[in-house]
């Protein structure tokens, strides 16, 4: 995992939004959400629960974020 997506996830947990994250970052929303589903995959764990309206880390989550 590159030093950049690091960064991204602990942004998206501690913003609780891929939307405001991508504005931190300067980034759009859709280039964060890529950049989650590459490192889900990479990884073959969900980092993310996400609902229409919310989004958290999961337990792995947790632990790779924590990691970070």
């Amino acid at each position: 995992m590159k030093i950049r997506e690091m960064q991204l996830l602990v942004r998206v947990a501690e913003s609780g939004s891929m939307t405001q994250a991508a504005r931190q970052l300067d980034l759009t929303p859709a280039a964060v959400s890529a950049a989650v589903q590459r490192v889900e995959s990479a990884l073959g764990l969900r980092l993310f629960e996400r609902t229409t309206r919310s989004l958290h880390p999961t337990r792995e989550g947790l632990v790779i974020i924590e990691g970070c």
